[in-house]
């Protein structure tokens, strides 16, 4: 036939052949002719594309953002808080230790070792002098003062301290505060190292051993103190830890309705520290700052005494105190 040569990327337009007009063919290879309308088409096209494309980018880059942040909150985060392996400024060897059940039975007798009475108005502290299990202690028993919380250092010229002894320990790295820590309803710190706690609450103090305590909560919604320290001594019964140096100790203890800091006056293990206050008739106490940690207290005369340690050596951050007032 007459147009039987149609090549393969050729198209053939059928319509009725005016006389004299030529025979038209497009190539599929070749531009077709456009319109206006497809130029306009075209055009959005390629914007649509561009913007996709910025969208995709701002995506990916607040993604990586975000990520970049995570790391450096995680960072923060494991450089503040307390891992349970970390090293102390004052007791350097943090361990977990374990309950010994079979350990001491609590003293029955409650009789308390105060001998004052309430014949005296003023604040002071009451200390004495006893001796157990061969190991010399001195007890120091605030009267008529309020416990709290305090950072820095305590001020011997200040006329309103009646005891003050420092409380939780701080790491040797980057002095942040050793376990979980509120003062005045504001946590400073967070952690578990240590399973023992003292908590004031309205005025009230109240030492224990717990992996969680609500005393912490309670401290934060109330405006009051927590912190952390090796438990020694759990409802009458001895806690095993595994500190084998020995050195000058304090502890935070209750006995009874009596709540006072005992200190030995020779170097000792913890573990002969914590059974002289189970045989001491100690229900509660956990470890506080020991060695020569600086300590004052103010006697019923209103004369203040130091008891140990030196402000000179207290540099290092966020070193705290509890203390009576």
């Amino acid at each position: 036939m007459k147009y039987d040569n149609i090549k393969d990327d050729e198209i053939r337009i059928i319509k009725k052949k005016e006389a004299n007009e030529p025979l038209v063919r497009y190539s599929c290879a070749s531009t077709l002719p456009k319109s206006e309308s497809d130029d306009r088409f075209e055009s959005q096209l390629r914007r649509m594309e561009r913007r996709r494309s910025r969208t995709w980018g701002r995506a990916l880059a607040l993604l990586l953002c975000g990520g970049v942040l995570a790391l450096i909150g995680w960072l923060w985060y494991k450089s503040g808080a307390d891992d349970g392996n970390v090293i102390s400024a004052f007791e350097p060897e943090l361990v977990e230790y374990s309950q010994d059940d079979a350990s001491g039975m609590a003293v029955e007798d409650k009789t308390p070792l105060s001998v004052c009475g309430d014949s005296i108005k003023t604040p002071y502290v009451e200390v004495i002098e006893k001796e157990v299990n061969d190991i010399p202690l001195t007890i120091y028993i605030p009267h008529n003062a309020t416990p709290r919380l305090k950072m820095g250092l305590p001020s011997p010229s200040d006329e309103g301290l009646v005891f003050t002894t420092q409380a939780a320990d701080v790491r040797a790295d980057n002095g942040k505060i050793v376990g979980a820590f509120v003062i005045d309803g504001e946590p400073l710190s967070w952690g578990l190292s240590k399973k023992g706690y003292c908590a004031i609450i309205d005025g009230k103090v109240t030492v224990g051993m717990a992996d969680n305590s609500p005393l912490f909560e309670q401290a934060t919604e109330k405006g009051g103190y927590f912190f952390r320290q090796y438990a020694l001594v759990s409802d009458g019964k001895l806690v095993e830890n595994n500190l084998r140096n020995k050195s000058l100790r304090k502890a935070m203890c209750v006995r009874g309705k009596e709540v006072f800091v005992a200190m030995t006056t020779t170097r000792e293990s913890m573990h002969d520290f914590s059974q002289a206050l189970v045989d001491l008739g100690v229900d509660n106490a956990i470890y506080i700052v020991g060695s020569y940690s600086y300590s004052l207290y103010r006697d019923r005369e209103g004369v203040l005494h130091k008891i140990s340690g030196q402000l000179s050596r207290m540099r290092q951050i966020n070193v705290n105190f509890i203390e009576w007032r």
